[in-house]
This record gives C-alpha cells, structure tokens and sequence, in this order.
C-alpha cells in the first residue's frame, strides 16, 4: 500500500497544509480518507481530478467533509464527457443531507447522490476494492469512525478524531502504521470523548504494538514539536508529525 499525506491540518488549514485527507493506494485503486478545508486542491497535485475510487468520511465535521461540496461541483457539472458515474463514499448516516444543507444551492435534494453512492458507515468488515477494511465508532461528540486498512499482509490504522477508547485499540493492535491524531497538548488541555493529545497517541502506539507511528491533525494553535516530543516518551518505535506531500510505502 502506498499512503500520501494529501493534508493534515487540524480544525481548520494552517499556512502549510490543508485539512485532514489522506490517499491510499494498492493495485491501482485510489481510496481516499476524509476531504477538509483545502483538500481538493491538494489532492490534484497527486492524483487527477476523477482518479479516485471510492471515498472514507470519517466522520461530518467540516475539516473532515467540507470539500465533498467543491468535488460535487467537480463531478456533476463535468464540461467533457458528461456528468461523472456515482462514486462510493462511505460516511456515517445523514451524509448526503449535511452535505447538500452546505452547499447550499444544489440542484434538487438528491442531485449529491447522482454523483456520489452514499453507503452508511457502521462497526464491521467489508471490502473497498482491493481493500479488507474494518470500521470502529470511536469516541468523539458526533458519529465518528477509525478505520483499519489491510492488503498483501500489511495494514494501516487511520484513527480520524477520537479520544482514548477500547475501539481505537482493536483498530490499532499491530498495525505497521498507525496515523494517529493528536490535537491536544499534554497537560494544557482536557477534555475527555475529544481528541487525543500527544502522550495519548504514543501510550496507544506502545500499548497497540504499532510498527510506525505518525502523528496528524494538529491544529495551528498547536506546538507539534512538543507532541512529537510526549509520544516519544512512552513510544520507543518509529514516530513523526505527518507533513502535506509525505509519501509512506506500507
């Protein structure tokens, strides 16, 4: 598999990346996780604008979502070769109606699912391709998903936004790479059913056994050096801040 930080910015962009998305690809098929603030744009530097193949919304939060608006535009009104074929997106339920609400001026009600074939996330296993795929609700204020990615004997853990939960460590035991959000400073901030700070993501690193662990979604206002720093101190494997463009070979 290979995993391209398409953007990695927490709550909002930061002058260096867009908003939490991330493309993974094996045998051809291109599976993209989350599309934030500033995405769209992103991603074109990697892949072609109609290159993707099914889509993971972890869960509905603008920084995860809101440039699923910006690719409805890009696919419904498509000026060669007409209106692109419904692409699958798996999101938690009422995708489509939060989605349309945004963009505000759609053309009817169901015009999002012309182009996109909505299927409602829920905990279980299935297959996206070549993909085997296992979903978890993970610990956040609204209808959230992890998401373990596995092919050719390698696997991924992608956490999306959560705070500590049993889930996110069934998602995350031994997995080779572990992209583990970390949007909160050790000892600043507390707030539990959240987010994970940096010695969080670490302790579950170590407590998961992970092969590598990359820290994301930090947002501006936060030091990531000091993030790195904490999950180091509980985490002795490989670990670093994912960076826009960082490609990883799993």
């Amino acid at each position: 598999m290979k995993l391209t930080v398409v953007g990695c910015s927490g709550s909002f962009p930061s002058a260096e990346s867009a908003c939490s998305s991330y493309l993974v690809e094996a045998d051809g098929f291109r599976l993209l996780l989350d599309m934030g603030n500033g995405a769209l744009g992103e991603l074109q530097r990697h892949i072609g604008l109609y290159d993707l193949d099914a889509i993971f919304l972890s869960h509905l939060h603008a920084d995860h979502c809101i440039d699923m608006c910006g690719y409805f535009v890009a696919r419904y009104y498509r000026h060669e070769g007409g209106r692109c074929e419904a692409i699958p997106v798996f999101a938690p339920e009422g995708a489509e109606q939060r989605l349309t609400t945004a963009y505000a001026d759609s053309p009817s009600d169901k015009a999002m699912s012309e182009v996109f074939d909505f299927r409602t996330l829920k905990s279980g296993s299935f297959q996206v391709g070549p993909f085997s795929v296992r979903t978890e609700k993970v610990c956040h204020p609204v209808e959230a998903y992890g998401i373990r990615i596995e092919h050719g004997g390698r696997s991924l853990t992608y956490s999306g936004d959560t705070g500590v939960c049993d889930a996110l460590h069934e998602l995350a035991v031994g997995a080779d790479l572990f992209l583990c959000e970390a949007s909160f400073t050790h000892g600043k901030e507390d707030i539990p059913a959240l987010h994970l700070n940096g010695r969080e993501a670490g302790a579950e690193a170590a407590r998961s056994r992970v092969g590598r662990l990359v820290l994301t979604h930090i947002p501006p206002w936060t030091d990531g050096a000091q993030n790195l720093a904490d999950a180091r101190a509980v985490y002795d494997g490989p670990a670093e801040l994912a960076r826009p463009g960082a490609v990883y070979e799993i």
